[in-house]
């Protein structure tokens, strides 16, 4: 007898149109039931494009009853009306960023994770293993990532009034701390932060990418809610660290993307232990916390970063350990972990 997930799993191969994702990871699946040899699926749009509906109210059909006890399946496809659609921004008004396969958002509940060391290192390591890749830095307040890539001149402009990133140990990079001078702060409100993320998004030179990552600030604000509206996700990478405190925030982290339909690629637990000099391991966080809250949330586990000086002093010469010793435990474990996300997307 088929399963619930047996359904879904079959509807993974319908797309949405015009996008790369499918029904399932959008969230639209919403109602499954099987009774006296029929399959009925019901199917919530936020979009009230007909076309939309009628494509795929009969691929959906078409694949069910391919299935064992399919000959009678019946989908519903649920809509809003016109005037419920514009009242949020759904994903139906997305705008895929020109040359761009994936886009990864880099996020965590809270600050002082290593987010963005992760970030640096996950765009290197992805670089590393033949991927071309740009790197987004949304955190608009306190932007690292020019310090940690070593990158300092500003972005050009293109014959097309296109701001063209800088390159930075083969991955493309953009930040607004390529704009500002030194130490000026940035003192905006959230429309500023908005319009400035879909600037960085649609308004950049980004080129053919494989991979476009994004480092996000800590929290679920404006910078999140305006990357979710302005263009579709792939997935979404949740770092953390091992103690309750850090996994309770990671909690909140996953809700948000849950809510915007953005399918969760993992979690990677940062600073997981620390090896002493003689070789002991020392779990200064506490350990395996990262791992069973993925078990708890059922998501996958992408793997765990050991604490090492030489990742800090990566960071602060521009030089992320991926690039400077790809060969170390550390830029190993980067690399593992880019290699998984590489392949899950494929």
């Amino acid at each position: 007898m088929l399963s619930q997930d047996d359904i879904k799993r079959a509807l993974t191969a319908v797309k949405y149109p015009g996008f790369s994702r499918d029904i399932v990871s959008f969230g639209l699946i919403k109602d499954i039931s099987t009774a006296n040899g029929a399959i009925s699926v019901a199917i919530q749009l936020t979009s009230p494009n007909p076309d939309a509906a009628g494509q795929i109210k009969a691929e959906a059909e078409q694949i069910l009853k391919r299935l064992p006890g399919g000959s009678h399946a019946i989908v519903e496809i649920r809509q809003p009306t016109t005037g419920q659609a514009e009242t949020g921004k759904s994903f139906a008004n997305q705008t895929k960023v020109p040359g761009v396969k994936r886009v990864i958002a880099i996020a965590s509940g809270k600050g002082g994770v290593g987010k963005s060391t992760c970030s640096v290192n996950l765009a290197c390591a992805l670089n590393h293993l033949g991927a071309k890749v740009g790197l987004l830095d949304c955190d608009i307040y306190g932007p690292s990532i020019p310090l940690m890539m070593g990158v300092y001149e500003r972005p050009t402009v293109s014959n097309d009034e296109r701001l063209v990133p800088p390159i930075a140990h083969g991955v493309k990079v953009m930040s607004i701390g390529l704009l500002l001078n030194d130490d000026q702060p940035v003192i905006w409100r959230g429309p500023m932060v908005t319009k400035t993320i879909q600037q960085f998004l649609l308004a950049v030179e980004w080129g053919d990418l494989d991979f476009l990552l994004v480092d996000l600030p800590p929290g679920t604000g404006d910078a999140q809610l305006s990357l979710c509206q302005t263009v579709p996700l792939d997935g979404g990478v949740i770092i953390s660290t091992p103690q309750e405190a850090s996994l309770g925030v990671v909690r909140k982290g996953i809700s948000m993307f849950n809510k915007v339909n953005v399918p969760i690629l993992g979690i990677v637990e940062n600073m997981s232990y620390f090896t002493a000099p003689n070789g002991d391991r020392v779990e200064i966080f506490g350990h395996g916390g990262g791992k069973e809250e993925s078990a708890r949330q059922n998501v996958p586990f992408l793997g765990e970063i050991p604490i090492f000086t030489e990742i800090r002093e990566g960071g602060d010469r521009g030089m992320p350990i991926v690039v400077s010793t790809p060969n170390h435990a550390a830029g190993k474990a980067f690399i593992q972990i880019a290699d998984g996300l590489r392949k899950k997307l494929k």
